[in-house]
């Protein structure tokens, strides 16, 4: 009677089907476990850096002048392109205008139109840091702008100071932006007061460029 039933019959148990569906989740779940840990979600604002303060100076593009970035911490210790590291500072690189903005890939020069000098600040040195620019080289004869940006990067990026200042002639030194550090890193003043960072470098033999 059986074949003339008005219901189908359940499927038969299979215990092998069963475990095989139940592995492939364990597999799935673990696969999305990994996936977490490999790629944690962000947090807004913060960036995994060993910096503490990113100092940055541009110009315009493909500009032929040479600038140099010169930077005094608080004791004294001053970073420009003779001495590109002093203190917890580092010049990240040394920018000469259209003399070094290049590349030799497969034996051709590919350039680059960045003009750019950074320097990083690696910790915390409490008391007043002092920002410079020197116009090494005017080839123009037309004035430069010349963009100064001072980032404080840990815990999140807060831009300390940010202005462009007009150079026109090869020599010509100006001070960008003085500012003081806390102990505990916090900026606590912000000025503009002049004072010469190629002075105090003097008695460091220059060597060329």
């Amino acid at each position: 009677m059986d074949n003339f039933s008005l219901y189908p019959r359940e499927d038969p148990f299979d215990p092998f089907s069963i475990m095989l569906f139940k592995a492939l989740q364990v597999i799935a779940f673990l696969f999305f476990i990994a996936l977490l840990a490999i790629n944690p979600d962000a947090k807004a604002g913060k960036i995994d850096t060993k910096a503490e303060f990113i100092i940055s100076m541009t110009w315009p593009d493909n500009h032929p002048d040479d600038m140099d970035l010169y930077v005094e911490d608080p004791v004294g210790n001053i970073v420009w392109f003779h001495q590109r590291e002093a203190g917890f500072m580092v010049l990240e690189r040394d920018d000469r205008g259209g003399a070094n903005d290049f590349i030799m890939v497969a034996g051709k020069k590919i350039t680059s139109p960045i003009r750019e000098e950074t320097v990083s600040v690696r910790g915390i040195v409490a008391g007043e840091f002092t920002v410079n620019i020197n116009h090494y080289l005017a080839t123009t004869g037309k004035p430069v702008p010349v963009s100064v940006k001072v980032e404080k990067i840990n815990p999140t990026v807060d831009v300390v100071h940010y202005d462009t200042i007009m150079m026109d002639h090869t020599g010509q030194e100006k001070t960008a932006v003085r500012f003081r550090v806390a102990a505990d890193g916090s900026v606590t003043d912000v000025n503009h007061r002049e004072k010469s960072l190629i002075e105090l470098t003097r008695s460091t033999k220059r060597g060329g460029k």
